[in-house]
């Protein structure tokens, strides 16, 4: 079983690939095949062919961020509650999605995820930001 600092230092580098586009970190935080259940089906993924999606994302989206209001680590799982936000290279118009997602992890490694999001231009009105994916809010 992972400590919660091991699920924190996992989610610190794993914030960096999303934000910075850290793409060398990806070996260290994604089993060899990742299996994910999103919006494109239930499917198993190499973490090289996952670092290439990430990648066409942030080539479309280069200013995407995951804003994170909620989350919670459990032993080798972790769930969070976030909005995608993202500025629409043809329009300038920001763009955002709020969404829920749960991990699985093995090793210290991302194994398996479900992720379910809601339309764009949702986002979630009730929540104040956490600074960074792994840091609560004082007094929540």
């Amino acid at each position: 079983m992972i400590e919660t600092s091991g699920l924190k230092n996992l989610f610190d580098r794993w914030e960096r690939v999303w934000h910075e586009g850290a793409f060398d970190l990806v070996e260290a935080c994604v089993t060899p095949h990742y299996i994910r259940h999103d919006e494109l089906g239930d499917r198993t993924v190499s973490r090289e062919d996952y670092a290439a999606e990430l990648s066409r994302l942030r080539q479309a989206r280069p200013d995407v961020r995951i804003v994170v209001y909620d989350h919670h680590f459990d032993g080798e799982r972790a769930w969070y509650r976030f909005t995608m936000r993202w500025t629409d290279r043809e329009s300038g118009e920001v763009c955002t999605r709020a969404g829920m997602q749960s991990y699985r992890t093995e090793g210290g490694k991302l194994a398996e995820t479900w992720v379910v999001m809601q339309p764009i231009g949702s986002a979630w009105s009730d929540a104040t930001a956490q600074p960074n994916w792994t840091t609560h809010i004082s007094g929540r």
